[in-house]
């Protein structure tokens, strides 16, 4: 796990438990298993393009489907983000992307602001599920992020067919977008905002 601007949480209730720790500055490092198999594979592609350390070790009640697991993973990684920015002191705070994938595009807009809010246009994503992930979790996980980061995010698929290709050019926007918004910036001394705090 990388030095610096870290996080570990841990989160139990009766339907899941959940170990996870994050790098802010790392490389992608770090193992996902979460018994869903295609949000492991997000959880990569965020750790990887947003380059996070994350660790991520979660069990929960999968007989009744993945959604308590994907959404208190969005839970966890959010409260992670929020301890690990701290006072947010030095960041660029704003980032942007749109990514492609094959027929599908996403496109990324964050806020580091201290405020959660989520815009999610998700482009008609088909319902159903891909790898024991139910297609309509892509909102519950970004709402959970979002409202425990304390981050106003605004995602939207803008094109495609394929609910893989969708689903994947969101996060890897999100990844882009966050690694752009939370990196220090080395011209900024202070926190980035006339009111002199992001963080209430």
């Amino acid at each position: 796990m990388s030095s610096g601007r870290t996080a570990r949480r841990q989160r139990r209730t009766g339907e899941t438990d959940i170990a996870l720790e994050l790098g802010l500055d790392g490389s992608g490092a770090g193992s996902r298993q979460t018994g869903v198999g295609f949000l492991d594979h997000m959880l990569d592609l965020l750790a990887r393009h947003g380059r996070l350390d994350l660790l991520v070790e979660a069990t929960g009640d999968l007989q009744t489907g993945s959604h308590h697991t994907v959404e208190d993973v969005g839970i966890v990684l959010g409260q992670a983000l929020d301890e690990a920015l701290g006072d947010r002191a030095a960041i660029f705070r704003y980032g942007h992307a749109v990514v492609p994938m094959d027929e599908a595009r996403a496109s990324c807009a964050i806020d580091v602001s201290g405020r959660p809010f989520l815009a999610l246009a998700d482009g008609g994503l088909p319902a159903g599920e891909t790898g024991g992930f139910e297609h309509e979790l892509l909102e519950e996980f970004f709402r959970a992020v979002v409202n425990n980061a304390r981050i106003t995010l605004h995602l939207e698929v803008q094109a495609g067919t394929n609910a893989h290709h969708m689903i994947e050019a969101s996060f890897k926007a999100f990844a882009r977008a966050l690694r752009a918004a939370v990196a220090i910036d080395p011209t900024e001394t202070g926190v980035p905002s006339t009111k002199g705090t992001l963080t209430a």
